[in-house]
């Protein structure tokens, strides 16, 4: 008989599970469209957004803003997005969609955001609400884990350099 786990590994499992699928999607998103998970999620924030900034988009998607650089570079690569001076302050830039990127937003067939909305819709409102709310509540207790393990590496480095 296989011994249950316990309830944080039970719960953790699913998130795997859910990180793992939104991986596979994202490579056969890269395979059949050119654009990955994290590239459609930035198009549709710029699409939904058009002349947001880079730092901007960092903030609502919640990652470091280096990693936002290496996505819209490669949009901009291909194409799909262009980035220009904002009208009033030269040394900001805005992000706006070309015409191919544009057309590649509105691809919904095969992506993650499709599979999401289908669950969500068998879900009652209530059930989304909670969800996300928990998400939510993990998200930032994980991210604040993650914080405070970096600042006790960086202590015990300058307690013990290397």
């Amino acid at each position: 008989m296989v011994k249950p786990l316990p309830e944080v590994l039970d719960f953790m499992q699913v998130l795997w599970r859910l990180v793992h699928g939104l991986e596979q999607v994202s490579k056969r998103m890269a395979a059949t469209t050119g654009i990955t998970g994290p590239q459609r999620l930035v198009l549709r924030m710029v699409g939904l957004y058009p002349g947001i900034s880079a730092s901007r988009l960092a903030m609502l998607l919640h990652v470091h803003p280096s990693t936002v650089t290496g996505v819209l570079r490669r949009l901009e690569a291909q194409g799909l997005l262009t980035r220009e001076a904002h009208a009033e302050d030269r040394r900001r830039a805005v992000l706006t969609l070309s015409a191919q990127g544009r057309r590649a937003n509105r691809i919904r067939l095969g992506t993650a955001e499709a599979g999401v909305a289908d669950a969500l819709q068998l879900l009652s409102t209530r059930d989304r609400i909670c969800t996300q709310h928990a998400l939510a509540t993990i998200a930032d207790r994980v991210e604040a884990r993650g914080r405070l393990s970096r600042v006790l590496s960086a202590a015990r480095r300058s307690v013990h350099p290397e």
